[in-house]
């Protein structure tokens, strides 16, 4: 048997993957620890959504060699760019690979090596039927698909995940149910694309959401990342289904672009105009919507008048947050073959949209100062204060409160990225 250590990387997709290959290392015998220096064997289950993370993904494999332990590879990464991985490490594994993690254990522990990304596509997991091992606290994590519609012409991810595969929505439920009875009062909902869910198996996200409110209890929903070209299709059947008060009001749709040409050369398949469209709607269901979206700034072709589109649609929608990137080419994808902007351009325009998002975010959370707002209680957060989120998933740090508690907090100040409050009686 072996000490192993799991250090996961990238989306909660992936995270729950760890969870899977935790569960099945127990099972057999293995002995979890919680550092890698107290590992014989360390799994890093990577991501290669983004060049600067394949690059720290390189190093920290590189670094654990040099230490002698003795590597395992799983995630995306082998998928995307697996030339980036140190020759020396014991097993590769790929993201469809993972019931194999024991296997790969067992030929490290010989001095053997494992490789099982060839043919990947031809294998056919259901992961939701595998065991899990997830850390205690609040929130639980349920996939709910694997791999996506879309062909985007940047996007490395859907290289290593495929195309849709969505898991049964009564096998969804009952994951939901199993977390209920172990104490959890979160469920994220996760995929590559959550908007696309069901369209493989005649069913969409608004009906599993249907499915999961109207289980007894106490408990919310966050529902990870929708793009807008899948949302559209059945956006007042969504509207429906968010209005249950288990549903956070919290929306994570990317646009990605403010310019339509740009978007077609993304390949998204959506226009500006429907992207504002889904937000206009969830703002006039939901006053209080927490909006999350995406940007890439410094696409291949993005024009200085392409780039002020963005700016100006950011400054008109006003989302909560937006995660800003700078576009990296990734390795297999169409744009990586285009003339790439240059890097100096790049960091400039990331620069200035970061500015403008933090500007927004700040004065929309100020507007939150003097409101009392329901909160569930996290736990611990950092510096001996307490974690929550309000019910649109606004973090609020608070002095104190109950893991797990549903209280009513008082907001007592704000910045750009979460809340101060104190819970009142």
């Amino acid at each position: 048997m072996a000490r192993v250590y799991i250090e996961n990387y990238g989306c909660a997709r992936n995270r729950a993957d760890g969870e899977m290959m935790a569960a099945l290392l127990y099972l057999a015998g293995h002995e979890l620890v919680n550092t890698p220096e107290d590992a014989e064997i360390v799994v890093v289950n990577s991501c290669a959504v983004k060049d600067p993370t394949e690059r720290k993904i390189a190093r920290k494999i590189k670094e654990l060699i040099d230490a002698g332990k003795k590597v395992i590879v799983t995630g995306c990464l082998p998928h995307v760019n697996p030339d980036v991985i140190d020759e020396r490490v014991s097993a590769i594994l790929g993201v469809k690979s993972i019931d194999r993690i024991t296997q790969a254990v067992e030929y490290a522990l010989r001095g053997e090596k494992l490789i099982s990304v060839p043919d990947w596509r031809k294998r056919n997991l259901d992961k939701l039927d595998f065991p899990r091992l997830s850390p205690r606290g609040v929130h639980f994590i349920v996939p709910i698909a694997e791999g996506c519609l879309n062909a985007c012409t940047y996007c490395a991810t859907r290289l290593a995940r495929g195309v849709l595969k969505s898991y049964a929505p009564e096998k969804v439920v009952e994951w939901v149910k199993w977390a209920l009875r172990q104490g959890y009062k979160e469920i994220w909902l996760s995929a590559e694309d959550t908007g696309c869910y069901g369209f493989d198996i005649g069913i969409n996200l608004a009906k599993l959401l249907d499915e999961i409110t109207a289980i007894e209890g106490e408990f919310r929903i966050r529902v990870g990342m929708m793009n807008p070209n899948h949302v559209i299709k059945f956006l007042d059947e969504l509207i429906d289904s968010y209005s249950d008060e288990k549903v956070y009001k919290f929306l994570h749709l990317p646009v990605q672009s403010g310019d339509n040409e740009i978007l077609r050369r993304m390949g998204r398949t959506y226009t500006v105009e429907e992207f504002e469209e889904i937000v206009k709607t969830f703002r006039r269901a939901f006053p209080d919507l927490n909006l999350h979206t995406d940007i890439i700034v410094g696409f291949p072709g993005e024009s200085d008048e392409a780039f002020q589109r963005s700016v100006e649609l950011i400054k008109r929608i006003r989302p909560d947050k937006v995660n800003v990137s700078r576009y990296s080419p990734r390795p297999g994808t169409i744009a990586a073959r285009w003339k790439q902007l240059p890097g100096w351009l790049v960091k400039e325009r990331s620069r200035i949209m970061h500015r403008i998002r933090l500007q927004i975010s700040y004065e929309i959370n100020r507007e939150y100062i003097g409101k009392r707002v329901k909160v569930l209680v996290h736990g611990e957060g950092k510096k001996g204060n307490v974690d929550a989120v309000t019910m649109n998933y606004k973090h609020i740090i608070l002095p104190q409160g109950e893991e797990g508690e549903f209280a009513e907090a008082k907001v007592k100040g704000a910045t750009s990225t979460y809340l101060l409050g104190e819970i009142v009686s």
